[in-house]
């Protein structure tokens, strides 16, 4: 692939300074893609072209006049359809705001606005975020681009395909169980959940919580990392948010591998994994080991976090859609109504005790750390699976506990919050791409967990067992020309 939109984040930007790339180019080449591919896995769900042509020959100009430009200067951005955009259609995948169009972009918008980006559309999310499914009653489902069969997951599965699929370079995304990392993990693209606080967000029904942070979602963790640099920073609304220079994630300082000691856990000694998976991460696992200077198979204490995490959840659901459910129950889809109603019939007691297993977890989660640096792990516990099916009930025959339940290796982490990047590492046995979590301890190690990733990013590109995998393009494009027919 040669075209424009297919560049990387840091190279468009570095060609639109030198003015070997012209804004306006790159959109018209991102438009294009969308207009040949979306057709065949709906990613792309609502778009708003004359504002950003319109947006595009300013950012044109800035270049030939010798303005200052900002970091993200001219390079489109896909923006999941839970956050609030100006004047373009936002729906949170619900029935309830089908048709509503904010008059504001929310703070987080409006700073990668701030720093160059132009919008270019909203990518396709579960309703409210609640599913591992990126399907709602608005604008139907997601497909996967490496088996338009098969699901992308949720909720920033629009985002992923977005970016798989070279629709935009850029796109945000949200994390509450996984969502910035199994559907990064399913699509071969890359994505960055920091430390709570990081990202400050004014939105957030409970702002003292581990769940719903923001981050950044990309094609490579460079590219990640240099749209983390705009949106990092204090904001006086996050009661989690701290005094921070989020510029500094620009540039990726480089790490040195073979000084990491690092713990490798197939399955963070609880969830229940998939064996293709099992069997693919052994396999990553022993070609890439000696690139570092201790790499031993060891899981953390994180027994209980499942079922943490399903009470802790449903407090948040309560407080985000109580009173949605309460107006507009028949509106709602089946997940959303489920949560509300299973949250309901929680306990204090039952919260209470959650409430004080989280914080156990966390303590014996950080101690992990005391001898190592890194914690690499799955990014999915089960290959994708068909679109039609809205989450994964079971693993190699055992029926889980609920919907969420195959979501245990990346819920576990966002009990803890702490930092963690997600990076292709080939294909699993379906032939659709497999993802690593790489964890840190939380000690203001962000940058350390990014300058890591990237640099495993780079050795993994050289063995092509190990490289980002690159969905067919011109195949979605026929699949989208017999679908016009």
């Amino acid at each position: 692939m040669t075209e424009p939109c297919d560049l990387s984040a840091v190279e468009a930007r570095r060609l639109i300074g030198e003015k070997k790339l012209s804004p306006v180019e790159l959109l018209d080449s991102c438009i294009a893609r969308i207009d040949a591919v979306d057709p065949a896995v709906n990613a792309m769900v609502a778009t708003c072209y004359p504002r950003a042509r319109e947006e595009a020959r300013a950012a044109e100009l800035a270049v030939i006049r010798g303005e200052t430009l900002g970091p993200l200067h001219g390079l489109p951005l896909g923006v999941k359809d839970l956050n609030l955009t100006e004047g373009l259609r936002t729906t949170f995948g619900s029935l309830i705001y089908q048709d509503y169009i904010p008059d504001h972009d929310e703070g987080l918008i409006a700073a990668l606005r701030g720093a160059g980006a132009i919008v270019i559309g909203k990518t396709n999310t579960p309703e409210f975020g609640a599913g591992a499914n990126t399907v709602n009653k608005v604008y139907g489902a997601t497909r996967n681009p490496f088996d338009t069969a098969r699901t992308c997951a949720g909720s920033s599965g629009g985002s992923a395909v977005a970016l798989a699929t070279g629709m935009a370079p850029l796109c945000t995304g949200s994390d509450t169980g996984g969502s910035l990392r199994t559907r990064a993990a399913f699509c071969g693209v890359s994505s960055i959940r920091p430390t709570p606080g990081v990202v400050a967000s004014e939105t957030r029904a409970v702002g003292l919580t581990t769940f719903g942070v923001q981050g950044p979602m990309a094609r490579s963790i460079p590219d990640a990392a240099l749209m983390l640099s705009t949106i990092a920073g204090f904001g006086a609304l996050d009661p989690l948010s701290a005094p921070l220079d989020g510029a500094a994630f620009a540039a990726v300082p480089e790490a040195d591998l073979g000084t990491l000691r690092v713990a490798v856990s197939e399955d963070l000694g609880f969830a229940r994994i998939d064996q293709r998976i099992r069997e693919t991460f052994r396999a990553r696992t022993a070609k890439f080991r000696s690139l570092f200077k201790d790499c031993t198979e060891r899981d953390p204490a994180l027994q209980g976090a499942s079922e943490v995490f399903w009470i802790l959840r449903g407090v948040t659901f309560l407080a985000n859609h109580g009173e949605r459910y309460e107006k507009h129950r028949d509106l709602l889809g089946e997940n959303v109504r489920g949560n509300v109603e299973d949250a309901a019939k929680m306990t204090a007691h039952e919260i209470g005790w959650a409430n004080a297993e989280q914080t156990r977890l966390y303590r014996d989660f950080q101690r992990f750390f005391d001898d190592i640096d890194l914690l690499i792990c799955p990014a999915a516990a089960v290959p994708p699976f068909p679109v039609e099916q809205l989450y994964c009930a079971e693993i190699d025959g055992v029926k889980l506990p609920n919907y969420i339940s195959w979501l245990d290796i990346t819920s576990a982490i966002t009990l803890t919050g702490h930092p963690v990047a997600v990076v292709p590492c080939g294909y699993e046995p379906t032939g659709t791409p497999f993802g690593l979590q790489i964890v840190g301890p939380r000690r203001h190690s962000d940058a350390s967990v990014i300058a890591a990733a990237a640099a495993l990013e780079t050795a993994f590109a050289a063995d092509p067992d190990l490289a980002r995998p690159v969905p067919d393009i011109a195949a979605l494009t026929g699949v989208a020309q017999n679908s016009r027919s």
